[in-house]
């Protein structure tokens, strides 16, 4: 008996020092080692190192790890592979690689979400010490969370960019309005907006001109990132882009509208937070003073009812 509680003892002190540290690093992450700042410029074979052969460990097991994370994946999204996909451009996550190894390194990212929440509830279970139906549920509770926590950390990465090119975007077509305007073409205002500008916005429109550069049409490449832009607003700058360079039609009268209605937009979607937000301001007024003022209004009932004191 003694053995076993010890073992449990030990059991719950290590699941919860594993806890508390991974805490502390999810808050306070350690900083970068100098010596990945610096490998690229030291060994001259580490630019065309492969990512893969970092150590026996990792090339043995790393193919097992990513199967597994793509079948626990491919169960968790229902929506497919290419939404996934979709998804993961219009976050703005793992820019510069292909779309499978984009694919790849998200299941990766949902099986360690997995595996951590499981772990978690785990030490709970543990150190709670209840019986095998409360530790099932919290074992289910953790698993529920690691499968949801990460496509709502990519729903939220989404929807952040998608504000941030929003506020970006009336700015791009007014400079870019300016620029055809001066006597420029489509092509020579997208290149003035990215030589001098950065954002998200300027990133799509960069990757514009480089499959332009590719040999794509300039109508092709704008219509393709209009295609995978979160933003519809956005997405409609770069349809009126493709437009004019097909058919020459008056660009920077039709930016200038389309600035208009991205202010008029965002004017609106501030209001309605602003409302939203008083509203929550008044409940926690009426959550402590309404009872106090119900207890006020009520106490002399008694006593005006049947004058007792």
């Amino acid at each position: 008996m003694s053995l076993e509680l010890t073992t449990i003892t030990v059991a719950a002190s290590l699941a919860t020092a594993a806890s508390l540290g991974g805490l502390v690093r999810l808050v306070a992450p350690p900083p970068r080692r100098l010596r990945s700042r610096l490998n690229l410029y030291v060994s001259p074979h580490s630019a065309t190192r492969p990512v893969g052969s970092r150590g026996p460990v990792r090339s043995v097991f790393g193919p097992i790890f990513q199967d597994v994370a793509h079948r626990v994946g491919a169960l968790l999204d229902r929506s497919g592979r290419d939404v996934t996909v979709l998804k993961l451009r219009q976050s703005g996550w793992f820019r510069g690689v292909s779309d499978v190894e984009m694919l790849s390194r998200f299941r990766v990212l949902q099986l360690r979400s997995i595996l951590g929440s499981l772990f978690v509830a785990l030490a709970a279970a543990v150190i709670l010490g209840r019986s095998a139906l409360v530790s099932g549920v919290i074992l289910g509770l953790g698993l529920v969370v690691g499968a949801t926590r990460s496509r709502g950390k990519l729903e939220r990465a989404v929807e952040t960019r998608r504000d941030k090119m929003r506020i970006e975007i009336y700015t791009v077509n007014q400079l870019m309005a300016m620029r055809v305007r001066a006597g420029g073409g489509v092509i020579q205002a997208v290149k003035s907006i990215t030589q001098r500008g950065d954002g998200e916005v300027v990133d799509e429109l960069e990757e514009a001109l480089r499959l332009h550069r590719a040999g794509w049409s300039a109508a092709d490449a704008f219509r393709r990132i209009a295609e995978i832009s979160p933003e519809p607003f956005c997405s409609r700058t770069y349809r009126l882009l493709a437009s004019a360079e097909e058919r020459g039609a008056d660009l920077a009268g039709a930016l200038l509208s389309l600035s208009e209605d991205v202010r008029e937009t965002r004017r609106e979607s501030i209001k309605r937070t602003a409302t939203k937000r008083r509203a929550m301001m008044l409940i926690p007024t009426i959550a402590i003073l309404a009872p106090v003022l119900i207890l006020f209004v009520v106490a002399p009932l008694p006593y005006l009812i049947t004058s007792w004191r």
